[in-house]
């Protein structure tokens, strides 16, 4: 029943419009004007004035013709830099981009899918409870899309977020909080070469602390990073100011908050002994989510999966998406295996059979959801 011809074009078109994040007006204008040629009522909210967008979420809506509670569908219109410019290449069932951009498989696959899976429906008038369908922006470097979206738009309780590596069939019922930490560490400047013991090196106070950070793989569940140093004015200035940032993941929610104290304290702790000052800021991000084996969305699913012959692969992940957020706002969301590969690189790429076999998956998990009740 897929269109594989059509879905593989519909993707080309969507990753040669430029979306990088905050920036995605383009591309949200081509999917509401194909959610509207598609009878859905279509609407764009506010989020983008909250962050800095020049666009807002998009959220079309297709009324009930069925049985079934509603069903919130997702994926996020932004792409990660090198973004523009992209030039797909289909070689051998593959699509891949020309080398020097991501090809934004992540998240524009995900869009292709759910596309598609709305033209089927009405096509084939497939029954079912009532769709919702959000493209998110700026989901990449902190869900700022899902964190401001209309939810008064919203009204379904279960969700699915096309938004994860892996084949079809596999089902993320598991993923972390994050903290982030920004630090400032003040010392004092003197001149490097003729007064260097009066100066106080910030940089030197910062390379302390993280030395003695645990940070990379913590344990099975729990990460860390420090991920941007800045700071100096000059090779013969004594550097009196230095930013740290960083973060903390974990999918126990007590080893994040022990890991980020613990990163905060070696910080504290590096600055007192030079003498130097802090200032410190520490945010959580986002909130973890757990999905149990029978919670609706991951029976879904997994039902769906068997009744395709694709096995049903329960996962967590060390990641946040907009699931994230959907969770932690009463809307039970897992996220789905979409097939892409080796995403946030200029290697990214996706087989045509897995845009398939996406739209495939999603479609039956609408059919199944048709046996559901909330």
């Amino acid at each position: 029943m897929v269109n594989a011809g059509r879905i593989t074009n519909e993707f080309l078109e969507l990753v040669r419009i430029d979306s990088v994040s905050g920036r995605e007006r383009n591309i949200a204008d081509l999917i509401k004007d194909k959610l509207l040629s598609l009878g859905l009522d279509v609407m764009e909210d506010n989020a983008g004035r909250e962050v800095g967008s020049n666009t807002g979420n998009v959220i079309g809506k297709l009324p009930r013709n069925g049985r079934g509670p509603a069903l919130l569908l997702c994926a996020h219109m932004d792409t990660v830099e090198p973004g523009c410019g992209v030039k797909p290449i289909v070689k051998g069932g593959i699509i891949c981009s020309s080398g020097d951009t991501v090809l934004g498989a992540d998240d524009k696959a995900g869009i292709a899918a759910i596309l598609e899976v709305i033209r089927l429906i009405r096509e084939l008038h497939i029954e079912h409870g009532g769709l919702e369908v959000v493209f998110t922006i700026w989901e990449e470097g902190g869900l700022f899309g899902a964190k401001n979206l209309d939810y008064n738009q919203v009204s379904a309780k279960i969700g699915f977020v096309l938004d994860s590596d892996g084949p079809a069939g596999t089902i993320i019922n598991r993923a972390p909080s994050q903290d982030k930490i920004a630090a400032t560490i003040k010392g004092k400047a003197a001149h490097a070469g003729i007064n260097p013991e009066d100066g106080i090196n910030a940089i030197q106070v910062a390379s302390h602390a993280i030395a003695k950070m645990k940070v990379g793989r913590i344990d099975a569940e729990t990460t860390s990073n420090i991920g941007i140093i800045s700071g100096g004015k000059a090779v013969n200035i004594v550097p009196d100011s230095v930013n740290i940032q960083g973060e903390a993941r974990s999918l126990n929610n007590a080893k994040r908050k022990a890991q980020t104290t613990h990163m905060c304290e070696m910080i504290r702790d590096a600055a007192e002994v030079f003498g130097a000052d802090v200032d410190l800021v520490t945010e959580t991000i986002y909130h973890d989510f757990y999905l149990g084996e029978e919670s609706p969305p991951v029976r879904i699913a997994s039902e769906a999966a068997l009744n395709l012959g694709l096995v049903a692969r329960l996962e967590k992940t060390g990641g946040g998406s907009d699931a994230n957020i959907f969770n932690n706002r009463g809307i039970a969301t897992a996220v789905l295996g979409i097939g892409m590969k080796k995403v946030h690189t200029t290697e990214e790429y996706i087989a045509v059979s897995d845009l398939t076999q996406n739209a495939r998956y999603l479609l039956e998990i609408v059919k199944v959801v048709q046996t559901y009740s909330l």
